[in-house]
């Protein structure tokens, strides 16, 4: 279930096991790549619409972790574990994402960060463990439609830096 926009790459040898989201973000690379490495702006715009984060560890580093809880607008609390794997900045991130540190259905996520003029194409590449794991997130958990609303509520907060550092 790739997306089909321009500039998305190419199906891969996992493409049955991957979801893949891109979005063009009306800001600078390096801010838009800064608001996945501090938690101060994670927390203000991670997760789909309406959802909130609370973070109980952040350590942006290859190796280490960030330990959340994502608490979705019906009062359920999702148990969040992200180890970064790879961070190459301004232009890449490699992470591993699951509930917690030892989840074996733990997914694989890299993003790229590309300039596109003035602003940056971000692509979101999720690869699971089987296609079942990903067609469950999909199905259960609207992950593509979740992964476009997290996109929209970065652009969304990046843009609203760059405006008011143009006012200031």
């Amino acid at each position: 279930m790739s997306a089909t926009e321009p500039g998305t790459p190419a199906p891969s040898a996992s493409a049955d096991r991957e979801i893949v989201i891109s979005r063009v973000v009306d800001a600078p690379r390096e801010l838009v790549f800064e608001s996945f490495t501090e938690v101060r702006h994670l927390s203000r715009w991670w997760g789909p619409d309406g959802f909130t984060t609370t973070t109980r560890a952040f350590e942006f580093r290859v190796g280490g972790a960030w330990d959340f809880v994502m608490h979705g607008p019906d009062g359920t609390d999702y148990q969040e574990w992200i180890s970064w794997t790879e961070l190459t900045p301004p232009e890449r991130i490699e992470f591993l994402h699951g509930e917690s540190r030892d989840d074996p259905n733990a997914f694989e996520s890299v993003l790229t960060f590309e300039p596109d003029g003035a602003a940056t194409r971000i692509v979101m590449r999720t690869v699971f463990p089987t296609r079942e794991l990903r067609d469950e997130a999909v199905e259960k958990y609207h992950a593509i439609e979740g992964g476009r609303q997290t996109l929209n509520n970065l652009a969304a907060y990046v843009t609203e830096i760059v405006r008011k550092g143009a006012e200031g």
